[in-house]
């Protein structure tokens, strides 16, 4: 099914499966579509809201836009793509197209977890340095989210000038980088690639947030003494009091590492097994390890935008239908990290 053009770029290894079930493309087809929609609404949300909102227009909030640009960017240049191929059951838009689809995949991509990197670093840089540390300025922001772009341009055109190259996945309806190559030189960048793509994001982001609990623990511990001298219950008031900011934050973490983790290490895995032949890939298999990289690009906008509380109050006050209560606007409620960094410069 294989258009002639497409030929030279598919591995032998994928001559010995059959081609996949069209059920399998029509339901590859159809979640595309609907994961498309939703991050694209959700990423232009985000944007429109912490751009044109004045109080949100912050250096740190820099970085959740930048995230949201990338996610935003990523979904529109992967979904329709693969819609039309999955319609089709094979690649139908030539060597080229297949190219730049797994180019821009592997950018955004890049960009989406270096950001994601950076937003963590810089909480972890105001909640346990605190004073102590270099406040993030808005030039600082943007240098870092130039150097973000820079450093993932770097990794995406390295394929094109011959360390590695873009060929069709198994299910051939997606590209992305070729890791059934023995030759040295393509398995070298898969390896050398996991290294500053995952390996040191997922450390560093690991890092932040048990060091921003340890620190938030330890204010809490403190707050908790300096209650029992005063002989009052908490030193916070009404809900406040029945609410730690170190489970809150806790929660956070969790949640964020753990969609991380979810989203890029069965992508990883394929690509390992690919490189060291340590299990068999199937057409079927490989599709889902980069559609679970593309579900990041959706629950972003949840994890780093509607959880923040301004911004639910900005974005509930811009499109009031979205409103589910009172409860919405009047958040007050779920103290924001901001709001645990204040009191803990404050203590």
């Amino acid at each position: 099914m294989v258009p002639p053009e497409m030929q030279h770029l598919i591995d032998p290894y994928w001559y010995q499966f059959q081609p996949m079930n069209p059920l399998w493309h029509g339901i590859l087809g159809f979640f595309m579509t609907v994961l498309g929609i939703v991050s694209i609404t959700g990423n232009f949300c985000v944007i429109y809201i912490f751009t044109t909102t004045k109080s949100l227009r912050t250096p740190s909030n820099l970085f959740v836009v930048n995230l949201a640009i990338s996610d935003f960017f990523m979904m529109l240049c992967m979904s329709p793509a693969m819609v039309i191929n999955c319609y089709h059951e094979t690649w139908v838009l030539g060597p080229l197209m297949c190219e730049l689809y797994a180019m821009f995949g592997s950018l955004f991509g890049c960009a989406s977890i270096w950001t994601m990197t950076m937003i963590a670093f810089d909480r972890y840089n105001v909640i346990v340095k605190g004073i102590a540390g270099k406040p993030l300025t808005t030039g600082g922001a943007l240098a870092r989210i130039m150097g973000i772009w820079a450093f993932s341009t770097l990794w995406t055109v390295a394929p094109l000038f011959g360390w590695n190259k873009y060929v069709p996945e198994g299910n051939m309806t997606a590209c992305g980088t070729d890791y059934l190559s023995r030759d040295w030189g393509s398995r070298s960048y898969i390896l050398v690639y996991a290294i500053f793509v995952y390996y040191i994001p997922l450390f560093m982001i690991i890092y932040s947030y048990y060091f921003i609990l340890k620190a938030v623990s330890e204010h809490e511990k403190a707050m908790r003494e300096q209650a029992k001298k005063m002989n009052v219950a908490s030193l916070r008031s009404g809900e406040d009091a029945n609410k730690s900011a170190e489970a809150k934050l806790a929660k956070v973490a969790l949640v964020t590492i753990s969609l991380w983790f979810m989203a890029w290490t069965p992508y990883l895995v394929i690509n390992y097994s690919g490189v060291f032949r340590t299990l068999t890939l199937s057409p079927l298999g490989t599709i889902w390890g980069s559609v679970f990289a593309k579900c990041n690009a959706v629950y972003n906008p949840i994890v780093y935008g509607i959880s923040h509380p301004k911004y639910r109050a900005a974005l509930f006050e811009r499109f009031p239908c979205l409103s589910c209560g009172d409860d919405a606007t009047s958040n007050g409620d779920n103290k924001s990290q901001g709001t645990v960094v204040q009191e803990k410069s404050s203590a």
